[in-house]
């Protein structure tokens, strides 16, 4: 691996690392708390050992039957061969009956304690992602995918810490162990001891480095599937009105025959490769462990009971390896989701991010007439291809102006930097005479609303898709809003009035039903500045005149911007805008523009014969 490769992985690793650092202090007790049992674990060998030994008439170690001597002088008693005996019963009965109860509450717990706590706090932080992320990141970014990289990062996360820091470091430090117990022995097994598993684990790093870059591929192609996948359900009605199940199922299949021959083929293939030669010098080294300890056995260079001792431990310790393996090939598995969820924590923010904190004293209360005033205004999504340039224009309060034009021409763009989503390259926007780009983003944007072309709808009760801006109004004033944008008219028919069940985005609601209920959401907001984009250019004529009705009685309580397409909307509007080319081309009243005989008149003149807007 190149040493650039190298170092962004290892910032990558350390990156994942760091989703812990909350819980450093208890992560470090309940390593080495599980460490130290693993440790622990090891008197047990020893002790049965030396068991042997002392029934086999040979001596104890020195050290231990210095101890034991100590024991029986404190309490009274002789120290013999029996005694021995009982010391080192009494050494595996606190090892393994008296430490059974406590270790799954001074280990276990700890690390799935730390593991949902972390997961809580990093679905907070991606929640919080989600909503400050810009505007342009969803038009490109798939919502499946979306939500797919985040799930799948939390739940590979949760379940990785408990294997690795409950079990797989406290194996390495009972292998360290281990090895010094072995040293103690003879120093000459410990150094093939030693030898054998660095080459071991080299050998199985080397590869598993290999295979991480292949579980990133494969990551990338279940990203592709899932996001197809979570568009076909979305657009499950175009699907089938196009009949084209067949040639979306052979794409999807061919998608996931490329993510099983790369699995199965590519990365599976690639472990079982891995282990069957690592299972082949683990066997090799046993079996050599087994011969140079019988050896030095009957060369009386070691006891019997270290023979049994000697040949345990390092049993114990090969038979390690897999575990360890495993949980590092799980680890390699997950990694690229994990991997793919820091760099997702880590996108910046975009320059609209409101503020997140839902104390009342950190946002600040606005109040505007709802003039405003777009001053020379400039913008592009690309900065060397414009969509908006030197856009003059002054709305009074009150006043209600219409934005036209052909597709394209920069009418939702400018509404869109109104809303602060975007920041203009040139020029700016001022409310009552300020800078909208100096004022707290989410104090000023509680003082606009907005009525889009398709109004999304939550699924719950039809109450809580009115109140979603403003929990606290009053049941007044939404009867008085349901009553100004007619939706009076079909809640009385639905079965539960407001506690009506609506649907996954409003399935259980008409169009016009769901425009109507948004043009009521936008004035519980009781806002200075209430924009409709597109409200009826999707309607049918019955619903569009509605909506009519519902705007005409709107007009003139405050600030309002209309974008239409249908002319129809916009005939008493204080003022309409006419823009070509991201432009202001004409600005008049509807008599006043049909008389100019300009675009305005043109465009009349088409939707009129039934022509289609361009």
């Amino acid at each position: 691996m190149p040493s650039q490769a190298r170092r962004n992985h290892h910032a990558k690793l350390l990156e994942i690392l760091r989703y812990y650092r909350s819980y450093w202090s208890l992560s470090i007790f309940s390593i080495a708390t599980s460490s130290s049992f693993e440790i622990i674990d090891l008197a047990v060998p020893y002790a049965i050992g030396q068991l042997l030994n002392g029934l086999s008439g040979q001596k104890l170690d020195a050290l231990l039957q210095q101890w034991i001597d100590q024991v029986a002088g404190w309490i009274g008693q002789p120290s013999d061969r029996n005694f021995g005996l009982m010391v080192l019963l009494g050494i595996i009965f606190i090892v393994t009956v008296v430490r059974a109860p406590i270790q799954p509450w001074l280990s276990g717990w700890f690390h799935w304690d730390i593991a949902f706590k972390a997961r809580r706090d990093h679905a907070v932080q991606a929640m919080s992602k989600i909503l400050t992320l810009p505007v342009e990141f969803y038009d490109e970014n798939n919502p499946g995918r979306i939500a797919g990289r985040v799930a799948k990062g939390l739940s590979n996360h949760t379940w990785t810490y408990p294997e690795i820091a409950g079990q797989m470091i406290p194996k390495m430090f009972r292998v360290v162990g281990i090895f010094v117990m072995i040293l103690f022995i003879d120093w000459r097994i410990s150094i093939l001891f030693l030898l054998s598993f660095v080459f071991i684990l080299s050998f199985t790093l080397k590869n598993l480095t290999i295979l991480l870059k292949k579980e990133e591929t494969l990551q990338k192609y279940e990203e592709n599937t899932e996001s197809r996948t979570s568009e076909i359900i979305t657009n499950i009605k175009t699907v089938k009105a196009f009949a084209t199940e067949a040639q979306e199922l052979k794409r999807q299949r061919q998608r996931m025959q490329r993510e099983f021959l790369f699995l199965d083929y590519a990365i599976h293939r690639g472990y079982t490769q891995l282990f069957s030669w690592q299972r082949l010098v683990i066997e090799s080294s046993v079996f050599t462990v087994l011969a140079l300890t019988l050896w030095a056995t009957v060369q009386g260079q070691i006891s019997l009971g270290h023979f049994v001792t000697t040949l345990t431990v390092s049993s114990m310790a090969y038979a390690e390896l897999e575990p360890i393996s495993q949980l590092a090939e799980i680890f390699a598995r997950r990694y690229a989701s994990m991997k793919s969820l820091h760099e997702f924590l880590v996108l910046p923010s975009g320059k609209d991010a409101a503020s997140l904190d839902d104390a009342p004293e950190a946002v600040r209360n606005y109040q505007f007439t709802g003039k405003v005033h777009f001053d020379r205004l400039s913008f592009g999504y690309d900065e060397k291809r414009p969509v908006l340039q030197e856009i003059n224009l002054l709305i009074e309060p009150n006043q209600t102006i219409a934005l036209v034009g052909r597709s394209g021409s920069g009418k939702s763009t400018l509404v869109k930097l109104l809303f602060r989503y975007f920041d203009p390259q040139q020029g700016q926007i001022l409310i009552d005479g300020q800078d909208v780009r100096s004022l707290d983003i989410t104090g000023y944007r509680k003082r606009l609303a907005i009525v889009h072309q398709e109004v999304d709808v939550f699924n719950g009760t039809l109450l809580d898709n009115l109140t979603y801006g403003n929990p606290s109004v009053t049941l007044a004033e939404i009867q008085e809003a349901c009553e100004i944008a007619r939706v009076d008219e079909f809640i009385r028919v639905l079965p539960k009035g407001y506690k009506t069940i609506v649907g996954e985005r409003g399935v259980r609601l008409s169009g016009g039903q769901r425009q109507r209920l948004g043009i009521a959401r936008a004035l519980l907001m009781h806002p200075d500045v209430l924009v409709f984009d597109e409200a009826t250019s999707s309607l049918d004529y019955e619903s569009e005149r509605s909506i009519q009705l519902a705007m005409r009685s709107i007009l003139g309580t405050r600030t309002t911007l209309i974008i239409a397409h249908r002319l129809s909307t916009v005939r008493e509007a204080d003022q309409i805008v006419v823009l070509d080319q991201g432009r202001i081309i004409e600005i008049g009243s509807h008599d006043e523009l049909l008389n100019h005989g300009g675009i305005y008149n043109r465009l009349h003149k088409l939707q009129e014969t039934g022509e289609l807007l361009a």
